[in-house]
């Protein structure tokens, strides 16, 4: 069974290395700025990405935390209250997540740089 499915994966990636093989050697040039591009377009999809994964697991883990809870209250002994309310704090924190990072990324900006330091440009001792 063992040697059956190490036969199985060797033909399986030696099908894979055979495609990319043949695929790299198309007119299409893979070229540094080419494979830049392709990265730059591909990361532009994460903050979505990242932001339901976030409201999805938030939601997750209060249910768990209520859950957890309710167990408390049907056996206080068996089930503390700590693993309700750390999974509820937990889901409370994954599902705000998202908009406290809109709200960093509009106080900082696009550009980098939303607020600037002060310049000290006299100092006066007014005693009087």
């Amino acid at each position: 069974m063992i040697k059956q499915l190490r036969q199985k994966s060797l033909q399986m990636s030696a099908a894979f290395v055979t495609g990319m093989v043949i695929s790299s050697t198309d007119a299409h040039a893979n070229t540094f700025s080419n494979i830049a591009q392709n990265i730059t377009t591909s990361i532009q999809d994460i903050p979505g990405l990242l932001t339901g994964l976030s409201y999805l697991f938030g939601i997750l883990l209060g249910v768990l935390g209520i859950l957890k809870i309710k167990d408390h209250v049907e056996n206080p002994q068996q089930t503390a209250l700590k693993d309700g309310a750390i999974r509820l704090a937990a889901g409370g924190g994954l599902f705000a997540l998202p908009i406290i990072y809109e709200a960093m990324f509009e106080t900082v900006g696009s550009a980098g740089a939303g607020v600037q330091a002060a310049n000290l440009t006299q100092v006066d001792f007014a005693v009087g």
